[in-house]
């Protein structure tokens, strides 16, 4: 359980990192091809969510790897669902597919749950 709980705590961190990089280093107006949920937020938005998610990101692997306020690791992971929920609204709000942010979502939670189970 913990060696499985640890795979699916690393890909969901790689996988907010990379977004989060992403958000918070490319101008809004080069994202805005692939992300057109982008029109919706203006520059600073875009880029304290892409600073939110890479913090994100670390909070989920840091703690637990190092054993320090371990605590902080599903809440993390809670907060990052948090952000998938408001994700999600904004491209239900615009008629997108919101499928992916349904599922980080879903795991974020997951990872919450049971790093909370296992502390």
């Amino acid at each position: 359980m913990l060696i499985a709980l640890w795979i699916l705590t690393g890909l969901l961190a790689v996988l907010f990192l990379a977004a989060g990089v992403v958000k918070s280093t490319t101008p809004r107006e080069k994202l805005l091809p692939k992300m057109a949920y982008m029109e919706d937020l203006s520059d600073g938005q875009a880029r304290a969510v892409g600073i939110l998610e890479a913090l994100g990101a670390l909070g989920l692997v840091m703690p637990a790897a190092t054993g320090i306020l371990p605590w902080l690791t599903p809440v993390a992971a809670f907060a990052l669902a948090l952000t998938m929920a408001v994700g999600t609204a904004l491209h239900v709000k615009r008629k997108e597919t919101a499928v992916p942010s349904i599922v980080l979502g879903v795991l974020a939670i997951i990872v919450g749950v049971g790093w909370l189970l296992i502390g």
